[in-house]
Protein backbone atom coordinates (compact mmCIF):
# COMPACT_ATOMS: atom_id res chain seq x y z
CA UNK A 1 0.00 0.00 0.00
CA UNK A 2 0.82 3.63 -0.15
CA UNK A 3 3.03 5.41 2.75
CA UNK A 4 0.83 7.43 5.23
CA UNK A 5 3.28 10.10 7.22
CA UNK A 6 1.36 11.21 10.14
CA UNK A 7 2.30 14.71 10.98
CA UNK A 8 3.91 15.72 14.92
CA UNK A 9 4.37 19.11 14.55
CA UNK A 10 2.40 20.98 16.95
CA UNK A 11 -0.87 22.18 15.44
CA UNK A 12 -3.97 23.49 17.27
CA UNK A 13 -6.32 20.69 18.38
CA UNK A 14 -10.06 20.92 18.15
CA UNK A 15 -10.10 21.31 22.47
CA UNK A 16 -8.19 24.24 21.38
CA UNK A 17 -10.36 25.77 18.47
CA UNK A 18 -13.46 25.20 20.27
CA UNK A 19 -12.51 27.16 23.61
CA UNK A 20 -11.37 30.14 20.85
CA UNK A 21 -14.42 29.74 18.96
CA UNK A 22 -17.21 29.35 21.71
CA UNK A 23 -16.44 31.66 23.98
CA UNK A 24 -16.46 34.79 21.94
CA UNK A 25 -19.55 37.22 22.28
CA UNK A 26 -20.32 35.35 18.76
CA UNK A 27 -19.93 32.15 18.76
CA UNK A 28 -18.64 29.87 16.19
CA UNK A 29 -16.99 26.68 15.04
CA UNK A 30 -14.30 25.71 12.34
CA UNK A 31 -16.06 23.55 9.84
CA UNK A 32 -13.18 21.39 9.23
CA UNK A 33 -14.55 19.63 12.19
CA UNK A 34 -17.97 18.38 10.44
CA UNK A 35 -15.64 15.81 8.80
CA UNK A 36 -15.50 12.51 11.47
CA UNK A 37 -16.30 9.35 9.48
CA UNK A 38 -19.90 10.14 9.84
CA UNK A 39 -19.83 13.58 9.01
CA UNK A 40 -18.31 12.20 6.12
CA UNK A 41 -20.34 9.93 5.10
CA UNK A 42 -23.67 12.50 5.50
CA UNK A 43 -21.17 14.71 2.85
CA UNK A 44 -20.92 12.04 0.58
CA UNK A 45 -24.72 11.89 0.57
CA UNK A 46 -24.67 16.02 0.00
CA UNK A 47 -22.99 15.82 -3.14
CA UNK A 48 -25.57 13.32 -4.64
CA UNK A 49 -28.95 15.79 -4.54
CA UNK A 50 -30.22 17.54 -6.89
CA UNK A 51 -29.80 20.87 -5.01
CA UNK A 52 -25.56 20.36 -4.74
CA UNK A 53 -24.43 21.21 -7.29
CA UNK A 54 -20.83 21.85 -6.66
CA UNK A 55 -19.28 18.62 -7.17
CA UNK A 56 -21.09 17.48 -10.25
CA UNK A 57 -20.21 21.06 -11.91
CA UNK A 58 -16.59 20.57 -10.62
CA UNK A 59 -15.88 17.18 -12.02
CA UNK A 60 -17.28 17.79 -15.44
CA UNK A 61 -14.75 21.01 -15.85
CA UNK A 62 -12.14 18.21 -14.68
CA UNK A 63 -13.69 15.47 -17.06
CA UNK A 64 -13.50 17.81 -19.90
CA UNK A 65 -10.15 19.68 -19.07
CA UNK A 66 -7.99 16.90 -17.41
CA UNK A 67 -5.59 15.99 -20.25
CA UNK A 68 -5.24 20.06 -20.60
CA UNK A 69 -4.11 20.70 -17.18
CA UNK A 70 -1.89 17.90 -17.12
CA UNK A 71 -0.55 18.97 -20.56
CA UNK A 72 0.06 22.60 -20.05
CA UNK A 73 1.40 21.79 -16.85
CA UNK A 74 3.73 19.19 -17.83
CA UNK A 75 3.01 17.55 -14.36
CA UNK A 76 4.48 14.39 -12.77
CA UNK A 77 3.71 14.79 -9.61
CA UNK A 78 -0.21 15.54 -7.76
CA UNK A 79 -0.82 16.78 -3.96
CA UNK A 80 -4.31 17.28 -3.05
CA UNK A 81 -5.05 19.47 0.14
CA UNK A 82 -8.03 18.17 1.76
CA UNK A 83 -8.17 15.09 -0.48
CA UNK A 84 -11.03 12.64 1.33
CA UNK A 85 -11.26 9.84 -0.84
CA UNK A 86 -9.99 11.41 -3.63
CA UNK A 87 -12.90 10.72 -5.81
CA UNK A 88 -12.22 13.44 -8.30
CA UNK A 89 -8.78 13.50 -8.38
CA UNK A 90 -9.26 10.08 -10.08
CA UNK A 91 -9.66 11.77 -13.29
CA UNK A 92 -6.36 13.60 -13.21
CA UNK A 93 -4.41 9.89 -12.27
CA UNK A 94 -6.70 8.70 -15.09
CA UNK A 95 -4.37 10.45 -17.43
CA UNK A 96 -1.82 7.86 -17.14
CA UNK A 97 0.96 10.73 -16.38
CA UNK A 98 0.90 11.45 -12.84
CA UNK A 99 3.69 9.35 -11.17
CA UNK A 100 3.28 10.53 -7.58
CA UNK A 101 0.27 11.62 -5.40
CA UNK A 102 0.60 12.77 -2.14
CA UNK A 103 -3.02 13.30 -0.50
CA UNK A 104 -3.08 15.40 2.96
CA UNK A 105 -6.06 15.22 5.29
CA UNK A 106 -6.40 15.95 8.66
CA UNK A 107 -8.48 12.29 9.36
CA UNK A 108 -5.80 9.74 9.41
CA UNK A 109 -8.00 7.13 8.89
CA UNK A 110 -9.18 8.31 5.40
CA UNK A 111 -5.72 9.15 4.21
CA UNK A 112 -4.55 5.04 5.26
CA UNK A 113 -7.66 3.76 3.25
CA UNK A 114 -7.56 6.21 0.19
CA UNK A 115 -3.40 5.80 0.28
CA UNK A 116 -4.05 1.69 0.08
CA UNK A 117 -7.29 1.65 -2.59
CA UNK A 118 -5.13 4.24 -5.14
CA UNK A 119 -2.12 2.02 -4.42
CA UNK A 120 -4.10 -1.02 -5.58
CA UNK A 121 -5.96 0.63 -8.20
CA UNK A 122 -3.17 2.44 -9.98
CA UNK A 123 0.03 -0.01 -10.19
CA UNK A 124 3.12 1.66 -10.37
CA UNK A 125 1.91 4.82 -8.95
CA UNK A 126 3.93 6.17 -5.78
CA UNK A 127 0.90 7.35 -2.88
CA UNK A 128 3.06 9.24 -0.16
CA UNK A 129 -0.28 10.27 2.58
CA UNK A 130 0.22 13.05 4.59
CA UNK A 131 -2.07 13.14 7.99
CA UNK A 132 -2.06 16.86 8.91
CA UNK A 133 -4.16 19.93 9.31
CA UNK A 134 -3.17 22.18 5.60
CA UNK A 135 -4.06 25.13 7.90
CA UNK A 136 -0.79 25.07 10.09
CA UNK A 137 1.27 22.02 8.31
CA UNK A 138 2.04 22.97 4.90
CA UNK A 139 5.74 23.66 5.77
CA UNK A 140 5.84 19.36 5.64
CA UNK A 141 4.41 18.85 2.81
CA UNK A 142 7.33 17.02 0.99
CA UNK A 143 9.66 18.28 -2.30
CA UNK A 144 9.11 17.51 -5.51
CA UNK A 145 11.22 14.87 -6.78
CA UNK A 146 13.92 16.26 -9.08
CA UNK A 147 13.04 17.17 -12.50
CA UNK A 148 9.17 16.42 -11.78
CA UNK A 149 6.69 19.44 -12.11
CA UNK A 150 3.87 19.45 -9.63
CA UNK A 151 0.21 20.18 -9.37
CA UNK A 152 -0.93 21.51 -5.79
CA UNK A 153 -4.52 20.71 -6.23
CA UNK A 154 -7.57 22.36 -3.49
CA UNK A 155 -10.40 21.67 -4.64
CA UNK A 156 -14.39 21.45 -3.74
CA UNK A 157 -14.64 25.50 -3.21
CA UNK A 158 -12.68 24.31 0.26
CA UNK A 159 -11.03 27.88 -0.55
CA UNK A 160 -13.90 29.98 0.48
CA UNK A 161 -13.89 28.56 4.27
CA UNK A 162 -11.51 31.11 4.93
CA UNK A 163 -12.84 34.60 5.39
CA UNK A 164 -11.28 37.11 3.33
CA UNK A 165 -7.62 38.16 5.13
CA UNK A 166 -7.47 34.62 6.21
CA UNK A 167 -7.61 32.99 2.65
CA UNK A 168 -5.23 35.46 1.34
CA UNK A 169 -2.60 34.65 4.09
CA UNK A 170 -3.23 30.92 3.38
CA UNK A 171 -2.28 31.60 -0.41
CA UNK A 172 0.42 33.54 0.50
CA UNK A 173 1.74 30.54 2.63
CA UNK A 174 0.75 28.16 -0.47
CA UNK A 175 2.71 30.25 -2.57
CA UNK A 176 5.84 30.03 -1.30
CA UNK A 177 6.10 26.51 -1.44
CA UNK A 178 5.47 25.99 -5.41
CA UNK A 179 8.38 26.30 -6.80
CA UNK A 180 9.01 27.43 -10.89
CA UNK A 181 8.08 23.90 -11.88
CA UNK A 182 4.61 23.80 -9.60
CA UNK A 183 1.11 25.11 -10.04
CA UNK A 184 -1.90 25.65 -8.44
CA UNK A 185 -5.30 24.08 -9.34
CA UNK A 186 -7.93 25.59 -7.39
CA UNK A 187 -11.67 25.08 -7.24
CA UNK A 188 -13.88 27.80 -5.94
CA UNK A 189 -17.69 28.24 -6.48
CA UNK A 190 -19.20 31.45 -8.33
CA UNK A 191 -21.72 33.71 -7.58
CA UNK A 192 -24.97 33.07 -8.68
CA UNK A 193 -29.11 33.29 -7.86
CA UNK A 194 -29.15 33.45 -4.24
CA UNK A 195 -31.95 30.73 -4.17
CA UNK A 196 -29.94 28.27 -5.98
CA UNK A 197 -26.88 28.77 -3.26
CA UNK A 198 -29.55 28.72 -0.19
CA UNK A 199 -30.94 25.50 -1.82
CA UNK A 200 -27.58 23.57 -1.74
CA UNK A 201 -26.77 24.22 1.64
CA UNK A 202 -30.26 23.31 3.09
CA UNK A 203 -31.84 20.94 1.16
CA UNK A 204 -35.36 19.42 0.77
CA UNK A 205 -34.23 15.89 2.61
CA UNK A 206 -32.59 17.50 5.35
CA UNK A 207 -29.90 15.84 4.87
CA UNK A 208 -27.02 19.01 5.34
CA UNK A 209 -29.09 19.77 8.56
CA UNK A 210 -27.99 16.14 9.45
CA UNK A 211 -24.58 17.68 8.55
CA UNK A 212 -24.60 20.57 10.40
CA UNK A 213 -25.87 18.75 13.37
CA UNK A 214 -23.17 16.44 13.27
CA UNK A 215 -20.38 18.99 14.75
CA UNK A 216 -22.46 18.56 18.19
CA UNK A 217 -21.93 14.93 17.89
CA UNK A 218 -17.84 15.03 17.58
CA UNK A 219 -17.57 17.70 20.53
CA UNK A 220 -19.73 15.48 22.75
CA UNK A 221 -17.42 12.82 21.81
CA UNK A 222 -13.83 14.69 21.82
CA UNK A 223 -14.51 16.78 24.28
CA UNK A 224 -16.66 15.06 26.51
CA UNK A 225 -19.48 17.37 26.20
CA UNK A 226 -22.97 17.51 26.61
CA UNK A 227 -25.06 19.14 23.80
CA UNK A 228 -28.49 17.84 22.64
CA UNK A 229 -29.07 18.14 19.00
CA UNK A 230 -32.59 18.52 19.55
CA UNK A 231 -31.66 21.73 21.28
CA UNK A 232 -30.85 22.84 17.79
CA UNK A 233 -31.91 23.72 14.27
CA UNK A 234 -30.39 23.95 10.97
CA UNK A 235 -29.63 27.37 9.46
CA UNK A 236 -28.44 28.16 5.94
CA UNK A 237 -28.46 32.07 3.96
CA UNK A 238 -26.59 33.61 1.94
CA UNK A 239 -25.21 37.42 2.89
CA UNK A 240 -25.56 39.07 -0.57
CA UNK A 241 -23.45 41.85 0.73
CA UNK A 242 -20.45 39.58 1.90
CA UNK A 243 -21.40 37.23 -1.08
CA UNK A 244 -21.35 34.03 1.07
CA UNK A 245 -23.06 31.30 2.29
CA UNK A 246 -23.34 31.05 6.44
CA UNK A 247 -24.69 27.48 8.03
CA UNK A 248 -25.70 28.26 11.73
CA UNK A 249 -27.52 26.30 14.50
CA UNK A 250 -29.68 28.24 16.25
CA UNK A 251 -30.80 27.22 19.75
CA UNK A 252 -34.41 26.55 19.86
CA UNK A 253 -34.55 27.41 23.30
CA UNK A 254 -32.83 28.44 26.24
CA UNK A 255 -30.47 25.82 27.61
CA UNK A 256 -26.85 25.17 29.59
CA UNK A 257 -23.92 22.75 27.71
CA UNK A 258 -21.04 21.56 29.81
CA UNK A 259 -17.87 20.57 27.92
CA UNK A 260 -16.01 18.84 30.72
CA UNK A 261 -12.38 18.05 28.78
CA UNK A 262 -11.99 22.02 28.30
CA UNK A 263 -13.98 22.86 31.72
CA UNK A 264 -16.29 24.91 29.91
CA UNK A 265 -19.49 25.77 30.65
CA UNK A 266 -21.54 27.22 28.30
CA UNK A 267 -24.94 29.24 28.18
CA UNK A 268 -27.22 29.30 25.08
CA UNK A 269 -29.92 31.69 24.62
CA UNK A 270 -33.40 31.00 22.55
CA UNK A 271 -32.35 31.90 19.26
CA UNK A 272 -28.97 32.54 19.75
CA UNK A 273 -26.85 31.22 16.99
CA UNK A 274 -23.59 29.23 16.49
CA UNK A 275 -21.90 29.40 13.43
CA UNK A 276 -20.50 26.46 11.93
CA UNK A 277 -19.24 27.67 8.25
CA UNK A 278 -18.94 30.21 5.78
CA UNK A 279 -18.44 29.63 1.95
CA UNK A 280 -17.27 32.44 0.25
CA UNK A 281 -18.55 32.63 -3.59
CA UNK A 282 -16.45 34.35 -6.20
CA UNK A 283 -16.23 35.93 -9.42
CA UNK A 284 -12.98 35.53 -11.80
CA UNK A 285 -11.72 39.26 -11.05
CA UNK A 286 -11.45 38.48 -7.25
CA UNK A 287 -9.95 35.29 -7.67
CA UNK A 288 -7.60 36.90 -9.77
CA UNK A 289 -7.01 39.29 -7.20
CA UNK A 290 -6.63 36.92 -4.22
CA UNK A 291 -3.81 35.03 -6.46
CA UNK A 292 -1.84 38.42 -7.39
CA UNK A 293 -2.04 39.51 -3.73
CA UNK A 294 -0.44 35.78 -2.96
CA UNK A 295 2.28 36.71 -6.06
CA UNK A 296 0.45 33.88 -8.23
CA UNK A 297 -0.88 34.78 -11.51
CA UNK A 298 -3.83 32.81 -13.31
CA UNK A 299 -2.63 30.98 -16.28
CA UNK A 300 -6.03 29.16 -16.85
CA UNK A 301 -9.56 29.83 -16.07
CA UNK A 302 -12.25 26.62 -16.75
CA UNK A 303 -16.03 26.80 -16.07
CA UNK A 304 -18.61 24.09 -16.58
CA UNK A 305 -21.05 24.98 -19.32
CA UNK A 306 -23.57 26.78 -16.76
CA UNK A 307 -20.40 28.86 -15.16
CA UNK A 308 -21.68 27.71 -11.46
CA UNK A 309 -18.07 26.49 -10.74
CA UNK A 310 -14.85 27.35 -11.41
CA UNK A 311 -11.37 25.91 -11.76
CA UNK A 312 -8.38 28.26 -11.68
CA UNK A 313 -4.70 27.06 -12.68
CA UNK A 314 -1.87 29.15 -11.63
CA UNK A 315 1.91 29.49 -10.94
CA UNK A 316 4.47 32.05 -9.56
CA UNK A 317 4.29 35.44 -11.50
CA UNK A 318 7.45 36.09 -13.25
CA UNK A 319 9.70 38.33 -11.28
CA UNK A 320 7.07 38.27 -8.22
CA UNK A 321 7.74 37.00 -4.80
CA UNK A 322 4.80 36.75 -2.41
CA UNK A 323 4.50 39.68 -0.05
CA UNK A 324 5.29 39.56 3.47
Amino acid sequence: MGRVTTLRAARRTLADDALDGLTRPAKELPPKYFYDARGSQLFDRITELPEYYPTRAERAILEARADDIVARTGARELVELGAGTADKTRVLLDTGVIERYVPFDVDGGMVRDTAAALAEEYPGLEVDGITGDFEHDLAEIPSPQPGAPRIVAFLGGTIGNFTPGSRRRFLRELAARLDDDSFLLLGTDLVKDPAVLEAAYDDSQGVTAEFNLNILRVLNRELDADFDAGNFEHVAFYDEAREWVEMRLRARRAHSVRAAAIDLDLEFDRGEELRTEISAKFTRERVEADLGAAGLELVEWMTDPEGLFALSLSRTAPGAAPPA
